[in-house]
């Protein structure tokens, strides 16, 4: 029987997840299956649980439920346990579900490898305080960056989050009304959901400069709301997630398999509907 892994999120038919994974498959000869899975909010144990009472081996989680997958995994990696959030799942039986997180692995390669960006000492604003911030908070404290902000429609969301982190690192917070406060960062990370959801990424412009770096954790086969405003304002140092989707998908599969596949081939590739 083939082993079967799927991605779980919702909505979920914009997922490159089955094509990535099924790539590492055959670079990797490994022999697997892997899916789509749509699952509500209000349906996402329930889905994790049928999934693995049927032999399922393991789950990528993507939005609205890394945080409900760290909740109901019963043991967690390292990452896993510093974010506060889950994206990958391994059922290691029916009952026992493991909980890690490669998106700040993934992010850090695609920066520092792919684009060659150096994070010691930047300033960096995340935009978005969900489970897609959580991830990426950790590792980036770890990379020695000189300062960090978040910055959320809810302020308090971004409190709650900063608090979480702050024990080590002092976090600054604002909510998107004062964001035209700011001074220029060096790095602007782009963690809302504005470029799944096609809304548009309306922002005052004052926090990045021609130098910043500005990188979208969606990715598009155009350009996201967030890449098309950051030309607009200025912007020359400019990449979508789609790097980082490859990477931490390669940790993915590394965490499931045994084996890191070569994500050079993939990186080429642009994403496809």
């Amino acid at each position: 029987m083939i082993d079967r892994y799927a991605v779980v999120g919702y909505p979920i038919e914009h997922s490159q997840s089955p094509m990535i994974h099924k790539s590492f498959a055959r670079l990797t000869g490994e022999k697997l299956c892997y899916d789509l899975l749509q699952a509500k909010p209000t349906c996402f144990e329930n889905a994790v649980r049928e999934f693995a009472a049927s032999g399922g081996k393991g789950l990528n989680i993507t939005l609205p439920h890394k945080e409900a997958a760290f909740k109901l995994a019963n043991n967690l990696g390292p990452e896993a346990q510093k974010a506060k959030a889950v994206n990958t799942l391994s059922i290691l039986s029916p009952t026992e579900i493991r909980g890690d997180n490669t998106d700040g692995i993934g992010l850090l390669r695609d920066l520092t490898e792919n684009h060659g960006l150096r994070l010691k000492g930047k300033s960096v604003l995340i935009l978005g305080a969900g489970g897609a911030a959580r991830g990426i908070i950790p590792p980036l404290m770890e990379a020695n960056i000189g300062e960090l902000a978040l910055a959320n429609r809810t302020i308090e969301r971004a409190h709650n989050l900063a608090e979480i982190f702050s024990a080590t690192n002092k976090i600054s917070v604002y909510s998107f009304k004062n964001l035209h406060e700011i001074q220029p960062y060096d790095v602007v990370i782009n963690a809302t959901s504005a470029g799944i959801k096609g809304e548009n990424f309306d922002f005052p412009s004052n926090f990045i400069s021609p130098d910043t770096f500005c990188y979208d954790l969606s990715y598009s086969l155009t350009q996201t709301p967030f890449v098309t405003w950051a030309y607009e304002n200025g912007a020359s140092n400019i990449a979508q997630g789609w790097g980082m989707l490859i990477e931490q998908a390669a940790e993915s599969f590394w965490i499931w398999r045994g084996i890191r596949p070569d994500t050079r081939t993939l990186l080429k590739q642009t994403p496809t509907r």
